[in-house]
């Protein structure tokens, strides 16, 4: 069956459009007031979720309005039509040419799917959606198209969003842990031309197929850029007032659509949130109301499944499913371009869901064998009801039960409440396998191996039983039900720094009967997680120098920006004693680098000299086999693997070539080896340089901030770009909520507007905003005269 794609609303999309806009009140009946205070936070009042969200949409318009019309562009897939097909922009945490993108998009969506998921959301989602679309639109019709900042000005690109635009952006939200990061693999996807189907497909080495997932890894990227997270909640034997106190540090984007934005949402007498938000969303993601607080990691959970398909020799295009033949479905896509249309590409579909091919993970499509992705975020709709119960939430048990729908797609939550509960709960989305499901359907051994080595969980494709397994209790099916899933609530403490569920709090017994697919345990944790659990033990335990032994919020502020380099603690005692016994037979770079890496102060503060040559050394240090003195341990996983193996001498030499190299790298950028890392990760912001503290994630430094694109230091040092960005301490009194916060490159990613970046000295400072969540500290904090709009 062939299928060509159509961008015209799908006729349930706009039969729902009708029918939500006759339901309705008259337009211009109601009103929705924005406020702005101090770093331009919005904060916004209205009689319904319909008023909420359209005041969202037009103040995050005011902010973004050229990064959300060149979101739609993309949604749309019309990048190559206005932009140019060779160009590239930004797909999920990658980039590709726009001729890609536009190809992948169009083949994905489906309108009439999305639409018909979304019509079994409940009604204050779908007024909640109509809103944002009007909200947004109104912005533009108020500015004009020579009202809009530089970037997007009278450009033919912008234009009015749709309910399927909507529909689609959300989509691509849902699917950048699964299909999303996979785009490439689906592009790449196509039959071994005739006269290639009986070469063997050469064999690729383990190492090399772990290496190439890993490029296309959501959260385990080694080149970086990866989404992750700090989560952090305490409650009431841990806090000094015993309520529950919570940390949220998000490591995401510093540009494009997955930024966060500040807001405070009111329906007076029913919703009362504040927060941040990213994408196109009407509702607060990260946040807190008078009872509860909460912050998302990236979970180690699977998104989705490769399933490994037998093909019929004779034709690659066929498959065999219990013996029976199945042919393939493609959808031929074309996309209008500058210039001219690009050449069509036909896509391929199984029952399973599209073919991908990794050809260098030895996951190609060859005469034999071929793989397809089954994604369990596709059509996700749920999230925006999630978020919308939470927002409501009295406690964590009520924060759970919001949750209950399963809209998180690829999160863990970690909350606390002014009862002094702390909870962490991995209710995302998990295809629904078993371990021993995981044995059963065991692909090839060159297949199955991937899943250990790298995370990749492949299925046999030949066996219907090799589906996912369906609880009437999960909220769609194939997907793993809330029973099922990792939860711990407890009066101590909980975290989460992107490991699995194993260690949320090592003193608690982990929960039995977890499936594989949703994160391992007994293996080597990052170096974030140790960092976390080290700090957190050592304040409560009062040996951290700080005074007493409770977290209170001051305290937390005080451990998160300690920017101590865990990597430099575990590895540079050994190295300066290598140095000191082998000093005569060292070279005069190596020499160099033991003695300004002996004076480091091993943390990633602004002022540390030879922070950046350490993190030159541990990036190619790290990856030097058997390098750890200690190997881990699963009954010492916090404090293990640790030093560095220097009595090898093959480990001894790699290890100090590596420190040669550094020195040299530094130089070579233009820098003294001992240069302070304020001198080379700085920021100009409105022409104060503005120097930014904190380290890569192999380093194991909470206060991540990365430069993804940048493999080295160069002459302009560090271009940050990820990392740390909407960072909140939660509190609570008798008033009700305590809240601090940065947004790191603050509100508008309009570099033009006062309100870009305005919060980096804020960070740089180690500094925190006091969040303005009652009436009176509103007023006190308001910039400008309120905006009221009719709607």
């Amino acid at each position: 069956m062939t299928a060509t794609t159509s961008f015209r609303l799908a006729p349930l999309a706009l039969a729902l459009a009708l029918a939500a806009c006759a339901s309705a009140p008259p337009p211009g009946s109601r009103s929705v007031t924005i406020e702005r205070t101090t770093y331009g936070i919005a904060h916004i009042t209205a009689p319904d979720y319909e008023g909420i969200a359209y005041g969202v949409a037009y103040a995050h318009a005011q902010d973004n309005v050229c990064q959300t019309a060149e979101h739609l562009l993309t949604a749309r897939g019309e990048r190559s039509q206005f932009l140019g097909a060779q160009a590239t922009g930004e797909l999920g945490l990658g980039r590709l040419r726009n001729s890609q993108i536009d190809l992948f998009v169009r083949a994905h969506m489906d309108d009439a799917a999305l639409a018909r998921a979304a019509a079994h959301n409940n009604e204050d989602v779908k007024a909640s959606w109509r809103g944002y679309v009007a909200g947004y639109n109104r912005y533009l019709q108020d500015a004009g198209p020579n009202g809009l900042p530089e970037a997007c000005r009278n450009k033919p690109w912008v234009r009015p969003m749709s309910l399927a635009d909507l529909s689609r952006t959300t989509e691509m939200s849902m699917i950048q842990g699964g299909v999303g990061a996979l785009a490439g693999a689906v592009l790449a996807a196509a039959p071994p031309a005739p006269g290639t189907r009986n070469a063997a497909a050469e064999p690729v080495a383990l190492q090399q197929a772990v290496a190439e997932i890993g490029r296309h890894s959501f959260n385990a990227n080694p080149e970086g850029g990866e989404l992750g997270s700090n989560g952090w909640a305490f409650g009431r034997n841990a806090t000094p007032d015993g309520r529950g106190l919570v940390l949220g540090n998000p490591h995401f984007p510093w540009t494009g659509i997955n930024r966060f934005w500040e807001m405070h949402l009111t329906i007076p007498g029913k919703l009362d949130v504040m927060g941040a938000t990213g994408a196109l969303s009407p509702v607060v993601a990260i946040g807190f109301n008078k009872d509860v607080a909460w912050t998302h990691t990236v979970s180690t959970g699977k998104r989705f499944t490769l399933y490994e398909l037998k093909l019929d020799p004779d034709d690659p295009t066929v498959y065999f499913v219990d013996g029976q033949r199945r042919k393939m479905t493609t959808k031929i896509v074309s996309v209008p371009a500058v210039g001219g249309p690009a050449p069509p590409k036909t896509f391929y579909g199984t029952d399973w869901g599209p073919v991908v091919s990794l050809p260098r993970a030895g996951l190609g499509w060859t005469a034999t064998t071929a793989y397809a992705i089954r994604d369990a975020n596709t059509q996700n709709v749920r999230s925006a009801q999630s978020w919308m119960q939470m927002a409501l939430a009295r406690n964590v048990a009520e924060l759970r039960a919001a949750m209950g729908n399963q809209g998180m797609p690829w999160i863990n939550t970690i909350a606390a409440d002014r009862e002094g509960n702390a909870m962490y709960a991995d209710l995302s989305v998990v295809p629904d396998v078993s371990a021993d499901m995981l044995k059963r359907c065991a692909p090839s051994p060159r297949a199955a191996a991937l899943l250990n080595a790298a995370g990749l969980p492949v299925l046999d494709g030949s066996r219907s039983a090799c589906a996912w397994h369906r609880d009437a209790a999960a909220a769609m099916p194939g997907v793993t039900a809330p029973a099922r899933m990792p939860v711990v609530v407890t009066p101590d403490w909980v975290q989460n720094s992107n490991d699995s569920f194993w260690l949320s709090n090592p003193h608690i017994e982990v929960p039995a009967g977890i499936s594989p697919l949703v994160g391992f345990v007994g293996t080597p944790q990052r170096l974030r997680t140790r960092s976390s659990i080290m700090e957190i033990e050592a304040r409560l335990a009062g040996k951290d120098g700080l005074r007493g032994d409770k977290m209170g919020a001051a305290e937390l502020q005080n451990v998160i920006f300690r920017d101590r380099n865990l990597a430099g603690m575990l590895v540079v005692d050994d190295l300066v004693s290598a140095c000191n016994a082998g000093a005569s037979a060292l070279t005069p770079d190596q020499t160099l680098g033991c003695r300004v890496l002996a004076a480091w102060d091993r943390t990633s503060n602004s002022a540390s000299k030879g922070a950046p040559l350490f993190r030159e050394f541990w990036r190619k240090a790290k990856d030097v086999p058997k390098v750890w003195r200690v190997p881990f341990d699963p009954t010492r996983p916090v404090a293990t693997p640790a030093g560095l193996d220097m009595a090898t001498s093959a480990t001894r030499d790699a290890v100090f070539k590596a420190l040669g190299d550094a020195v040299s790298i530094v130089r070579t950028a233009g820098f003294a080896a001992d240069v302070p890392l304020a001198e080379v990760q700085t920021r100009m912001v409105r022409g104060q340089k503005i120097a930014i503290h904190g380290g890569d994630e192999f380093e194991g430094v909470l206060n991540k901030v990365e430069s993804q694109g940048q493999s080295l230091i160069d002459p302009k040092g560090y271009n940050i770009n990820y990392g740390s960005s909407y960072m909140q301490v939660v509190g609570f009194n008798e008033r009700g909520p305590v809240a601090q916060a940065i947004l790191t490159y603050g509100q508008s990613s309009d570099l033009a507007s006062p309100r870009a970046y305005d919060q980096l000295p804020l960070f740089a400072a180690k500094q925190w905003h006091p969040l303005p969540f009652h009436r009176a500290d509103i007023e006190a904090q308001r910039v400008g005269s309120p905006l009221r709009l009719e709607y």
